[in-house]
């Protein structure tokens, strides 16, 4: 894979952090984005990437990192909107601030980046939009989480009808959806509202590292397609829970991880 630019949002911790280092490991050149000034600065340093302090739920500051981004190296290749929070509340718990929050963090801060950077594409009818998800999304393996599968699931619509609107007009522009599953980062403990006591009882796949998140993304990028889950151990568990949703949720209350 020829060296591309390649800004990452949420990039000083986890698998935006992975992803840089790898991405910087192979000499592509980064443009990392993340509110915490100090550990973006420490990621930046270990792969020669560009280091922005952004609070993506403003977007001006996303119009910022853009900017930042194109005044550095004159173009963008690839745009990763990775940033994100989940929540530790049930349905009937949430409050509107619980709500407005999720939707800013995981759904408006991604949008600011969509309208930030397609143009940029379209102008070059080249680039390659990548949204990080959730399989939470697609299945409520993980009730506790509510409000931000809503919210991830809200940003897997919006990447699905921006990728038919560029297909037709810009075939050039390439727009993803990435879905990891259970994955081993401080996640759980950053969520807004109370730890939960646990994840499902019985997982029905195993989790994965950052690292392997992380490579996924990084083979996303060399060869790109619309749609990413991460733990390959997940398509089936998609597909089940598609064909039965009655039985599928049974199995997981009932502490089977859905397996067959």
């Amino acid at each position: 894979m020829s060296p591309k630019i390649i800004v990452i949002t949420g990039a000083s911790s986890g698998i935006g952090a992975e992803l840089a280092r790898q991405l910087g490991a192979q000499g592509h050149r980064l443009v990392l984005a993340a509110r915490n000034a100090e550990a973006l600065r420490t990621v930046a340093a270990e792969c020669q990437g560009l280091a922005v302090t952004t609070d993506v739920t403003v977007r001006a500051q996303v119009v910022a990192l853009r900017d930042a981004a194109l005044k550095a190296h004159g173009r963008v290749d690839v745009w990763v909107n990775n940033a994100g929070q989940g929540i530790s509340r049930g349905v009937l718990e949430l409050t509107d601030e619980d709500i407005d929050a999720m939707m800013a963090v995981n759904v408006k801060s991604a949008l600011y980046g969509m309208q930030a950077i397609v143009p940029h594409f379209q102008g070059r009818n080249e680039g390659h939009l990548i949204n990080v998800s959730s399989f939470l999304a697609r299945v409520p393996m993980a009730s506790i989480r509510s409000a931000y599968n809503a919210a991830k699931s809200a940003l897997n619509a919006l990447t699905a009808n921006l990728r038919m609107d560029l297909g037709a007009s810009h075939p050039g522009v390439h727009v993803s959806v990435v879905m990891p599953g259970i994955v081993s980062t401080p996640f759980a403990a950053n969520a807004r509202g109370a730890a939960p006591g646990a994840g499902p009882s019985a997982p029905p796949a195993p989790s994965q590292t950052p690292q392997e998140v992380a490579a996924a993304i990084v083979a996303l990028i060399a060869a790109p397609k619309g749609e990413l889950i991460t733990n390959p151990a997940l398509v089936a568990v998609g597909q089940r829970y598609i064909a039965d949703v009655d039985a599928f949720e049974a199995g997981m209350r009932q502490g089977h991880g859905a397996r067959p």
